[in-house]
């Protein structure tokens, strides 16, 4: 068996890797690298970052977002969202954006990886999985970015958030929320009927 079927036992469909991952099992890494993506066996996502492509009845099946982005952030505490999931809040956001946001640590600006833009926004809070509360806070932080009538879409969300639960509500405003955010939902807890 030659050193390159050896590395490629090693590589698992659907897999994302990164070069330092693939150096363990090869003393030629640069140049098994290169080899694999000649015969299509890798597809590179970004510098340093491969993807063992799954093979479908449709073609290559492209690397989930969860794989792509913990190999590129080298780590798993990030939060991978989108403006679209604004609009099952029920609060009149309705347009469909191309955009996928990532919550992190560590980077910040938007990178090419596998062909897609992502937005990676360093946060010092975010939670491990979307809530409703957090997209509402969100939502707020966010309101000058959204297509929609801003002052409908407010409203909207005053609306919901007197009709949810205004104590976990209250605790992700103060974790997640911009200074404006703050300030807006905490005048909704303390006085839910003004306007």
């Amino acid at each position: 068996m030659t050193k390159l079927q050896e590395l490629k036992r090693h590589l698992r469909s659907g897999k994302v890797y990164r070069r330092e991952d693939l150096a363990q099992w090869s003393s030629s890494v640069d140049r098994h690298l290169q080899q694999l993506l000649a015969e299509g066996y890798l597809t590179k996502l970004s510098t340093g970052v491969y993807h063992r492509p799954k093979q479908t009845a449709f073609g290559k099946a492209p690397a989930e977002d969860d794989a792509l982005v913990q190999a590129f952030l080298k780590d798993d505490r990030y939060l991978v969202t989108s403006p679209n999931a604004y609009n099952s809040l029920g609060v009149g956001a309705t347009q469909l954006y191309s955009k996928t946001v990532v919550y992190n640590h560590k980077r910040h600006g938007n990178f090419m990886l596998g062909g897609r833009e992502f937005e990676f926004r360093r946060k010092p809070a975010f939670p491990k999985t979307l809530t409703q509360e957090f997209l509402l806070v969100d939502l707020v932080n966010n309101l000058d970015q959204v297509a929609e009538d801003r002052d409908q879409v407010l409203a909207r969300v005053k609306e919901r958030a007197l009709q949810g639960n205004r104590s976990a509500i209250t605790r992700a405003a103060k974790e997640y929320g911009m200074v404006r955010t703050r300030k807006f939902f905490s005048t909704l807890a303390a006085d839910p009927n003004a306007s």
